[in-house]
């Protein structure tokens, strides 16, 4: 793998709770506690996992729309997460993002020419009027939308093209990074597939980076490079999308998978159905924060906390069944074996 573009060490970002409104902090809400990755120039990793788990907490982190909590984010080498806003902002053309609601995305006030010109004009990209003009346009044909369209409001689109107008307002900054924050999760199911494609088309032309946030299993098995995994403010798996899918190492993401519908008719999956809610990220549990719900947990699950280790090549894990004898983990052994091949 080539140099990392963002990495991301040890990232935490808690939310003080107040007691009344002028009242003292009572608590913390550990959205984000602790998480470890990088992405790769031209590669797509998802971060996925239930909702309320901090993932685009971390999204937003990144993008320094708030002071993080602890931890380092370095952008091509150099460390952003306590630089100063103003040598911070032309490092910001380079990080872009694709929000979740197409909808309360766009100024309702403002034409398409004038939300996709605003980024440009703020970067100083643009020579002359024309230039904006031409960039403007560029952009239209980037995203499949008809050049006349930037004449229009955002409420005269549908919502796929207002998500096609979002990622243009996104390009407009000739970014190596987007994060794509839920960015299909409110379309329907076609224009969902047209929106991955167009994302992933731009990808191979631009050679973009793409964080993508998701809940969505399917459209994340089609469209990125490695996977992940998410539960309750931390990363318990990492690995690439086809030895993620096919042999899981770790109940969660087992779990998750187990959910996702069989694209072959007839092919039948054992749904692994988790007990109990989500613990509340105010007070997480001690040791494993997944054992509460996991069908495997023994007693060290309940006073350790695991590290995030590699059991493979590529695949990292944070379980502690792969302490334990082959013949005693439900997750490794021939079933994974068995499972890679089959898929």
């Amino acid at each position: 793998m080539s140099t990392p573009l963002l990495e991301v060490n040890d990232l935490k970002k808690h939310f003080p709770i107040r007691a009344g409104f002028l009242g003292g902090v009572t608590g913390h809400v550990y959205a984000v506690d602790g998480i470890s990755f990088s992405i790769a120039k031209g590669e797509t990793l998802s971060l996925v996992g239930e909702s309320g788990c901090g993932k685009s907490t971390v999204g937003k982190a990144i993008l320094r729309l708030f002071d993080i909590t602890g931890g380092q984010v370095t952008l091509d080498g150099t460390r952003i997460d306590d630089m100063p806003a103003g040598t911070l902002r032309p490092l910001r053309r380079r990080m872009q993002v694709v929000f979740q609601d197409p909808y309360s995305s766009l100024n309702p006030r403002m034409r398409v020419r004038d939300i996709l010109a605003e980024p440009i004009r703020n970067f100083g990209l643009a020579k002359d009027a024309a230039d904006l003009e031409k960039r403007v346009g560029d952009l239209m044909d980037r995203v499949r939308l008809p050049r006349d369209a930037v004449g229009r409001w955002p409420h005269e689109f549908s919502g796929g093209q207002r998500q096609r107008i979002g990622i243009a307002r996104a390009l407009a900054a000739e970014p190596d990074l987007i994060i794509c924050d839920e960015a299909v999760s409110a379309l329907d199911v076609s224009v969902k597939a047209q929106i991955v494609n167009l994302l992933q088309d731009l990808q191979k032309e631009l050679g973009l980076a793409l964080l993508f946030i998701s809940h969505d299993l399917a459209i994340v098995e089609h469209m990125t490079h490695r996977v992940a995994v998410m539960y309750l403010g931390k990363i318990v798996e990492v690995a690439p999308k086809r030895e993620l899918f096919a042999a899981p190492k770790h109940p969660y993401t087992e779990a998750l998978l187990s959910a996702v519908p069989v694209p072959e008719p007839g092919a039948q999956r054992e749904r692994i159905i988790l007990k109990g809610d989500v613990p509340s990220p105010i007070n997480p549990p001690k040791g494993c924060r997944f054992h509460t719900r996991c069908p495997y947990a023994f007693d060290r699950c309940r006073q350790d906390e695991p590290a995030l280790r590699q059991t493979e090549p590529g695949h990292w894990s944070a379980c502690h069944l792969h302490d334990r004898p082959a013949a005693e983990n439900p997750l490794a052994g021939a079933k994974g074996a068995a499972l890679i091949a089959k898929h």
